[in-house]
C-alpha cells in the first residue's frame, strides 16, 4: 500500500501560552528535543523519511517551523491563520496525490518502552484495506464522554485512505467532523489500542509530565549547561544557567534560574519567563 505522512505543525498552541508567544508549539522541547523532530524521528522509524514521503504544514511561527525541517520534509505553508487539522490535508491534495495518509500531531508525546520509535505507530499500517479510517487510541476513563471513539481517546496519529482525503478543501475545518465522525455513523473507524504512554503537551501540566518521563524518573541535563543547584527530577536545556534550586521543572535552552531561586513545578523560559505546571 502506497503510504505517505503528514506532521501537523501549524496550530499556535494557545494552551501553552506564554510559552507559544515567540516558539510554536511544534518546537517546544520534551527531554531536549523539539516536538517536530520527535514525530520525524518515528515516522523514520517506519521508513518515511524526505520530501517525496513526509510533509510538514506550518502557518503559526511558521518560519521557525520551516528552518528546523529544512530538507528533511515537504513544506506546506499555510497563509493567513492555520487551516485545521481538515484544511490542512486539504491544502497537500497535490502532493499526497492518490496515496494513503499517515497523519501525526506533532504535540504528540508517544513512549514506548518495549520497542524503538515506530513499530508502535506501524500497528495504524499492518493488515490496512486501504479504505478504512484507523486512530491510534487508548481506553479513556469515561468511555462515554464527549471526543472518545469506541471508548478510546485519540492518541495523536491516524490512517486516513486517499478517497477520504481528495474531497477536503483548502479551507478551515477538522478531521474530527470531516474524517472521523462520518467513518464512525458508516462503521469505517477502527481504534487500534496504543499501550504505550502518551501526553498531547497542550498544557503545562501534561507538558511539564511529558518531560519528566521523557527524563526516566531522573533528571536530563544538556551537557552544555551550567548547573551549580540542586536539582531534583528536571530537565535542562542546552546553554541553560542554573544557580538555584529545581524541583519537577523545565529549564528551556539558554534560559537562566537565578541562585536565590526555587522553582517546582514549572517551566521557565529565557531570564524571568516562568510558568505553572499547574493540573
Amino acid at each position: 500500500m502506497d503510504v505517505c505522512a503528514v506532521v501537523l505543525a501549524a496550530g499556535e498552541g494557545t494552551r501553552l501560552r506564554p510559552l507559544t508567544l515567540s516558539v510554536p508549539k511544534a518546537l517546544c522541547p520534551v527531554g531536549n528535543v523539539p516536538l517536530l523532530d520527535r514525530a520525524l524521528d518515528r515516522l523514520a522509524g517506519l521508513g518515511l523519511t524526505g520530501p517525496e514521503r513526509v510533509a510538514v504544514n506550518a502557518c503559526y511561527l511558521g518560519d521557525q517551523v520551516v528552518t528546523r525541517v529544512g530538507s528533511r520534509a515537504h513544506l506546506s505553508v499555510e497563509p493567513g491563520d492555520p487551516l485545521g487539522t481538515a484544511g490542512g490535508l486539504g491544502n497537500l491534495r497535490d502532493w499526497i496525490a492518490g496515496r494513503g495518509v499517515l497523519v501525526g500531531n506533532a504535540d504528540a508525546y508517544l513512549a514506548d518502552p518495549a520497542a524503538p520509535p515506530g513499530p508502535d505507530v506501524a500497528a495504524l499500517l499492518d493488515g490496512w484495506d486501504g479504505r478504512s479510517v484507523r486512530l491510534l487510541g487508548q481506553p479513556a476513563a469515561d468511555p462515554t464522554a464527549p471526543g472518545t471513539f469506541s471508548g478510546h481517546r485519540f492518541v495523536g496519529f491516524s490512517l486516513l485512505p486517499w478517497r477520504l482525503v481528495r474531497d477536503l478543501p483548502a479551507t478551515f475545518g477538522d478531521l474530527v467532523r470531516a474524517v472521523w465522525r462520518p467513518a464512525e455513523a458508516a462503521g469505517a473507524l477502527e481504534v487500534v489500542p496504543y499501550r504505550g504512554v502518551f501526553y498531547d503537551t497542550g498544557t503545562p501540566a501534561d507538558y511539564l509530565a511529558a518531560n519528566l518521563h521523557a527524563a526516566g524518573g531522573g533528571s536530563l541535563v544538556d551537557p552544555t549547561a551550567t548547573v551549580t543547584g540542586p536539582v531534583d527530577r528536571a530537565v535542562v536545556g542546552a546553554g541553560a544557567t542554573v544557580r538555584g534550586a529545581l524541583t519537577r521543572a523545565v529549564i528551556w535552552p539558554g534560559a537562566t534560574v537565578r541562585e536565590d531561586e526555587r522553582l517546582t513545578d514549572v517551566i521557565r523560559a529565557g531570564a524571568d519567563l516562568t510558568v505553572p505546571a499547574r493540573t
